[in-house]
Order: C-alpha cells, then structure tokens, then sequence
C-alpha cells in the first residue's frame, strides 16, 4: 500500500510532464504559424491584386497588365524633376506595348507641387509633355494615408520583397511581368537610366 501511493506522485508527475510537453508543441507550431503565414500570404499578394482609379476616373484593375514589365512613378506637376515626363514619355514611346508600361500616380506629398485637381493634371501632362502612357487619380504615397498600393510597395510585409520609402516626386518601382516588385530607382535618377532600360530590354 505504501509503494503504491509512493507510486502515484510519480505516474501523476510524468503524466503531467507529457501534458506539458504536448503543450509547449501545440504552442511552438501555433507560433511558427502566426510568423510565417502572414509572410506566406505578404509574399503571394501582388501589384494585380489591386484596383485603382484612372485620371478619368475609371476603375481600372491593375491585373489588365499581366505579362508587362512595369514602372511605377509618382509624378508632380511642379516640382525640379518635372521634366522627367519627357524622358517617361520617350521611354514609353520607345518600349511601351506589349511587353512594358508606364504608369503613373500623382501625388502631393511633397511641398504641395501637385495642388492641381485630376482634370487639371492631365491637361498639364498632356499639354506640356504629349503624355501618352496611363496616368492614375492623385493619390498619396506616404503617411497615414498612403494608398494601399503603395503599402504594398514600400513594405516588405506586404510585397516580400524590400523596405523603402518615397523620397520625393519621380521615384520609380519596377515591376516585372508577373506583377511581383523587382527594384526601385531614385527620384533623381534618369527614367532612361541603363538600370532601367536594361531591365525592360532582359
């Protein structure tokens, strides 16, 4: 009787530390997933998951560019770096079809030098710089109200790929064919530049 109830301390004892060791597994695997499934989906959401608004307007699905390399710029109306429309749009002219395009969001996040509205951008663009690729609705690339595309580019939880920040007017991301972020270029950095020309053309 006496070994017996020695006995029990013991049988209660490893019982209780399987208990305990199947519970630091359930909580090992719950943790993992808690880490590694957001990055999972992060890493699966791409640029053709969104849907934006056109300087028209129009709605327009971003996932209608599938299989074309794409540049992103944030542009302004009256900013030091404003005549990159020209260089955007020779590029655009140059490359643009099929296999690339140009697309660019206005914002004004930087010292106001896109106060215009939508209509006014677009008359801007077209007047003085015969814009022909696709050009967004104004938008905000950073702060609390960022777009939600641009959360997307800037983050590395979202995209998978990279951490970054908007600069200023003209930064420029790069996109490749199956809608997942590649690089970014400076604001000062020539829409021409070989770093980007030689992307579209690999």
């Amino acid at each position: 009787m006496k070994g017996e109830q020695l006995l029990l301390p013991a049988v209660y004892y490893q019982s209780l530390k399987k208990r305990l060791m199947k519970a630091l597994t359930y909580i090992s695997i719950l943790f993992i997933l808690l880490n590694i499934v957001p990055k999972m989906q992060a890493q699966n959401k791409s640029f053709f998951d969104f849907t934006v608004e056109s300087i028209d307007g129009k709605q327009v699905d971003l996932s209608t560019f599938k299989g074309k390399k794409i540049l992103v710029v944030n542009t302004a109306s009256k900013c030091g770096l404003t005549p990159q429309y020209e260089d955007l749009e020779a590029l655009y002219k140059e490359y643009g079809g099929d296999d690339f395009v140009i697309i660019g969001f206005p914002a004004n996040n930087f010292m106001s030098q896109e106060p215009g509205s939508n209509e006014e951008i677009k008359e801007f663009c077209t007047v003085n710089y015969g814009v022909t690729f696709p050009m967004m609705a104004k938008i905000s690339v950073k702060g609390d109200d960022m777009h939600p595309l641009y959360q997307w580019l800037t983050q590395k939880s979202e995209n998978g790929v990279m951490d970054s920040e908007v600069a200023w007017n003209f930064q420029k991301y790069m996109i490749d064919e199956n809608g997942h972020l590649v690089d970014f270029v400076s604001p000062k950095e020539s829409p021409k530049s070989d770093k980007i020309v030689n992307w579209i053309k690999s």
